[in-house]
């Protein structure tokens, strides 16, 4: 294999098509990452499609991943390739390695929060009979928001028995990707959003996600929306992908989902993905850089080549999108297929990395025959969204929990709900004691097993008594000087005489 960043096409390499050069003056500058694995093929072949069909690009390289990671960089990006990023506005990347060990963090985690990609759009489609599927008529969009929810990363070792994980989510993190989802249905004549959650368990996070989506859904009345937990929506879409159209989730589930949807569509080497930011975005294929078959001109493009379809429409090149995406459905109707897709039934040529390319591009302008043509009548402007300016609400301190790293032999909640008791203090009372979110004190079950990680809640002595922080650093010292081992506090609000925080199960 020749050197992975001599052989790739520059800015100033040949043109494909006589016309593009003619309109050399005209190009678009992108950042392109060519990533580790089988990214620095994958990204090959992508480019030389692109640049055949008139796609109008210049290409600025930026380097990441692995390279970067074993120079140092624990976030696998160097600091002046932000300049870079930034400059372009719009990203085409490559797969990338992240080595094991070391405290290396997620790239794609680390790009997507830096440069606000607050929107993860994967769009995915059967393909049947030429990729094995039994859902020939599944054409879905998982819509994901981006930023947020647990992948927040923000996690402690609080207790030797417990860790916990912090799960963030914010009305306008909410608010941006379900607009966004409304905005592109309606863009891409989509007739349905659905919204998917786990608001019956955690009521706040997940329940302020669901309470934004029924809010925002009554300003589109043109599309239909439904809502289903997560749980079940997750079987349905495994089960009955054909019901939806754009399904809009929080971080994780659509993590989850938008793999499983990719899987029972024939691959997940198919899927193609866009992170949208509101002034810079990044495009990519969801699969990893494959490691082990790098090198050898035998990985599937097509994942990357949808997300750079994905790409030129977000560039307003959807007539150009359509050419290269109807040309790749024409190449896997004649059979040309590489080794993840071959079949007996189906497989007329199997071919390697570059020569599904040279399918690809000897079929631009050419229609599908059986599966369904990509359409666009016209090019657009990238989907826009604007949310409701920052309204502060009014704030009530009702209380603190405070949890505490407490371990004796018998492990009874019940000696420490009676300490606690007595080191209340002045304004303050016990009310409960939780492990693991279960209410042990007063009154617990002797069947409940618990940790040595205690969630102790303080609320007002009395209802004629506010709250003060005074109160709660006052018990904090008390807590201190008994012994005690505080590790964490929440303080317990109402938001405009709404309760803020979840009561214990059993409370």
């Amino acid at each position: 294999m020749k050197d992975q960043w001599n052989d790739h096409p520059t800015s100033t390499g040949t043109v494909s098509n006589p016309q593009h050069a003619l309109n050399h003056e005209q190009k678009t500058k992108i950042a392109v990452a060519y990533g580790d694995g089988i990214g620095p093929e994958i990204m090959k072949a992508t480019l030389r499609i692109l640049d055949a069909a008139g796609a109008g690009l210049d290409y600025e390289e930026v380097k990441i991943g692995k390279e970067m990671y074993l120079s140092g960089h624990t976030s696998g990006i160097a600091p002046d390739a932000w300049d870079i990023l930034r400059r372009n506005e719009v990203f085409l990347k490559g797969p990338i390695t992240t080595p094991q060990g070391g405290g290396y963090k997620s790239l794609n985690v680390t790009i997507r929060k830096t440069l606000g990609l607050f929107a993860n759009v994967r769009p995915c489609r059967a393909y049947t009979p030429y990729v094995s599927s039994h859902f020939p008529d599944m054409d879905l969009v998982i819509v994901r928001e981006n930023e947020e929810d647990l992948y927040a990363g923000i996690e402690h070792q609080q207790t030797t028995e417990v860790v916990q994980c912090l799960k963030l989510v914010s009305r306008p993190g909410c608010e941006r990707i379900i607009r966004y989802a409304f905005e592109y249905a309606r863009a891409n004549n989509r007739k349905k959003v659905t919204c998917m959650s786990k608001d019956n368990i955690m009521k706040h996070t997940d329940g302020l996600f669901h309470q934004v989506f029924d809010e925002v859904k009554k300003e589109y009345p043109d599309i239909e929306s439904d809502h289903h937990i997560i749980d079940i929506g997750s079987a349905l879409l495994a089960d009955r992908p054909e019901q939806f159209d754009v399904v809009v989730t929080l971080n994780l589930y659509g993590d989850i989902v938008s793999d499983i949807t990719a899987q029972i569509a024939g691959s997940v080497g198919l899927g193609g993905s866009a992170n949208i930011g509101s002034s810079i975005s990044m495009f990519e294929a969801i699969h990893g850089s494959a490691p082990d078959i790098a090198g050898k001109n035998i990985a599937n493009p097509s994942g990357l080549i949808h997300g750079a379809c994905q790409m030129l429409s977000h560039l307003g090149k959807n007539q150009v999108a359509a050419r290269i995406q109807n040309a790749l459905l024409r190449t896997l109707e004649d059979g040309i297929h590489t080794a993840d897709l071959a079949s007996e039934g189906f497989t007329r040529q199997r071919v390697g990395t570059q020569e599904f390319a040279d399918a690809v591009i000897e079929r631009l302008g050419q229609q599908p025959q059986h599966l369904k043509a990509i359409q666009h009548t016209g090019d657009q402007k990238p989907i826009e969204v604007k949310i409701p300016e920052f309204k502060p609400a009014q704030k009530e301190l009702q209380g603190v929990d405070v949890f505490i790293d407490w371990y004796k032999d018998d492990r009874n909640p019940n000696t420490l709900g009676k300490q606690l008791e007595e080191l209340a203090g002045p304004g303050l009372k016990l009310k409960m004691i939780t492990n693991r979110g279960v209410k042990v004190y007063p009154n617990g079950f002797p069947e409940t097993f618990c940790t040595d990680h205690w969630r102790c809640r303080f609320i007002a002595a009395n209802d004629q008594q506010a709250v003060t922080y005074e109160h709660i650093t006052g018990l904090l010292n008390r807590l201190h000087q008994s012994g005690l081992d505080f590790i964490k506090i929440e303080n317990l609000y109402t938001i405009d005489g709404q309760r803020a925080y979840s009561l214990g199960q059993g409370e």
